[in-house]
C-alpha cells in the first residue's frame, strides 16, 4: 500500500513522453507518466492486490473475533475452521504479492526508485522480509494443501468453495455480475478438481504435494481475491455512478482480465507433476 501510494504520486507529477494516442497535457513539454499504459498496468496491479489484499484481511480478522465471542459452538467452530484455511492463504500469497507489488513501485519510479528520499527501496527491502516471518512462503503453501486441505480430505476446502458457489448461484441471474461470475465460478470449481488430482498422486507419491504446494497455494490465492472482488463489485453495481464504487469495478474487472489469468500457469505447473522437479541429481545442480 506505501508504494502504491508513493508511485501513485509520483506518476501523476512526473512528466515524460508523449501519450502514444495524442497528448494530455498539451500545454507542458511532456505528459504525466500515469498516461502511459505500461505505468498503467503496474499501479492497476498495485491497488488491485493491495485492496484485494485488505478485504481478505479484513474478512479473517472477523473470523478471529467470531471464533472467540461468537455465541454459538456452531459458529465458533465454523469460523475457526475457515479461519485455519484461509490464514496460509493470507499469510503466503499476501506476501508474495505484496513484494511484487513493491518491486513495481519501484519500476514506476525509475532509476529514482532506488533513491532513499523517495523511501520506496526501502518498502522493497521491508517487505521482502515478510515472506519468512511466520514460515518460508513453502511452509505455508505446504500446511495449506497438506494439512488444512489434503489431511481433512478436502472438507476445509469444500467448506469455502461452497460458500463460494453460494454467492455465485446467487448471482448466476445478474447480467451486469457475468463478467465476474462465470469466471469465479469455474475457477471455483477448478480448485477442487485440482485438489482432487493432487490427492490422487500423492498416494503413490507424496512428493507430489510437496511440489505442487507452492503453484497451488498461489493459484488459492488468486481464486480468494477474485471471490472478495466479486463481491465488491456487487456491492459497487448499485452505486456506480458515484467515482469511489466505479472504481472498484474497473479494478476488479482488471484483476479479473489481467491477474486471474496467472491461475492457468499454475494450474498447468501443478500437473506436471514432481518428476522435472526431482529429476537433477543433486550433485549434478552446479553443471
Amino acid at each position: 500500500q506505501l508504494g502504491f501510494q508513493k508511485s501513485l504520486s509520483y506518476a501523476r507529477e512526473r512528466l515524460q513522453s508523449r501519450s502514444l494516442s495524442g497528448a494530455k497535457n498539451p500545454s507542458g513539454p511532456a505528459d504525466p507518466i500515469i498516461v502511459h499504459p505500461d505505468v498503467r498496468r503496474m499501479l492497476l496491479t498495485q491497488k488491485a492486490i493491495a485492496e484485494g489484499g485488505r478485504m481478505l484481511a479484513y474478512s479473517t480478522a472477523l473470523l478471529v473475533d467470531k471464533d472467540a465471542r461468537a455465541t454459538s459452538a456452531e459458529e465458533r467452530k465454523e469460523a475457526s475452521e475457515l479461519l485455519a484455511l484461509l490464514t496460509p492463504i493470507a499469510k503466503a500469497f499476501m506476501t508474495e504479492t505484496g513484494f511484487e507489488c513493491a518491486s513495481l513501485a519501484i519500476q514506476c519510479f525509475g532509476g529514482h526508485g532506488y533513491i532513499q528520499e523517495w523511501g520506496v527501496e526501502q518498502n522493497l527491502r521491508d517487505s521482502r522480509i515478510a515472506m519468512l516471518y511466520e514460515g518460508t512462503t513453502g511452509i505455508q503453501a505446504l500446511d495449506l494443501l497438506g494439512r488444512k486441505i489434503l489431511l481433512t480430505q478436502g472438507e476445509s476446502l469444500k467448506r469455502f468453495t461452497k460458500i463460494i458457489h453460494k454467492f455465485c448461484k446467487s448471482h448466476e441471474d445478474n447480467y451486469d455480475m457475468a463478467e465476474f461470475i462465470e469466471p469465479l465460478a469455474a475457477k471455483n470449481k477448478e480448485w477442487g478438481e485440482l485438489t482432487m488430482q493432487i490427492g490422487f498422486k500423492a498416494m503413490s507419491n507424496p512428493d507430489e504435494v510437496g511440489a505442487a504446494a507452492v503453484d497451488y497455494l498461489m493459484f488459492a490465492g488468486f481464486v480468494t481475491f477474485a471471490y472478495w472482488w466479486a463481491r465488491a463489485v456487487a456491492v459497487a453495481l448499485p452505486r456506480q455512478n458515484e467515482p469511489f464504487y466505479a472504481a472498484k469495478i474497473t479494478t476488479a474487472r482488471f484483476f479479473y482480465q489481467r491477474l486471474l489469468p496467472r491461475t492457468l500457469l499454475h494450474a498447468q505447473a501443478m500437473k506436471a507433476g514432481a518428476e522435472s522437479v526431482l529429476a537433477l541429481d543433486a550433485d549434478h545442480f552446479s553443471f
